[in-house]
């Protein structure tokens, strides 16, 4: 865990893949390491999946959380991702609209086409930043940009298009990938005691799955 920036009412950090970024029945969450490196009271604002890693931010109040929150709801947080789908991704760039409804039990979401009691709509969008031989085959460098938060919701929706993420073998793929192919790299909110609008980056460290030659084409 990597603390990029602190202050008197919230904490940015990158989160390590396979941590649970909220609190859970063993100490592996970003909630107990946080609280255990500051000594303060954390408290969550938005989720990454288990196998995610990246930038996240937390408040230190429940006052702080709320207004973070609902920014978030109000579409004024900003969240952006890189993703390392399969295939060559086309077009080069699009908005992706989906219905998804999401199997807890299962703990997986699925594209479906009609609306009905636990649907819900995904809307994100990506540019593709270009392709790269590696030895998983053909790999498309996407910057993704969300505007919901569901649950899987980059995963599924390349996934259902033929794309799917790099190592994510829970939505089809059949590489041997150890870390999934997927990173939040920026965040944008408006400081809740400034009003003013803060941006945070992190590119994940250079490893099997996010290789030099990939993070030089993101920057």
């Amino acid at each position: 865990m990597k603390i990029i920036y602190d202050d008197d009412f919230l904490v940015v950090a990158e989160k390590p893949f396979g941590v649970i970024s909220q609190n859970s029945n063993d100490n592996n969450n970003m909630i107990f390491l946080l609280s255990n490196e500051l000594n303060c009271e954390i408290f969550p604002v938005h989720r990454l999946d288990r196998e995610t890693g990246g930038v996240m931010v937390f408040a230190k109040d429940a006052h702080t959380a709320a207004i973070l929150s609902r920014q978030i709801t109000e579409h004024t947080f900003k969240k952006e991702y890189i993703a390392l789908a399969h295939n060559d991704v086309s077009p080069n760039s699009a908005e992706l609209c989906d219905l998804l409804f999401r199997d807890a039990k299962a703990n997986k979401s699925y594209v479906v086409k009609r609306e009905r009691r636990g649907v819900k709509k995904a809307i994100l969008s990506y540019e593709k930043c270009g392709c790269i031989d590696t030895k998983y085959g053909l790999i498309s460098i996407l910057k993704v940009k969300l505007q919901t938060g569901r649950t899987h919701q980059i995963r599924v929706q390349f996934a259902s298009r033929g794309y799917s993420l790099l190592g994510d073998r829970r939505y089809g793929a059949r590489d041997n990938a150890k870390i999934l192919g997927l990173w939040s790299y920026k965040l944008g909110f408006l400081h809740p005691k400034t009003n003013n609008f803060v941006k945070f980056t992190s590119l994940p460290k250079n490893n099997e799955v996010f290789i030099k030659e990939i993070l030089e084409k993101i920057k």
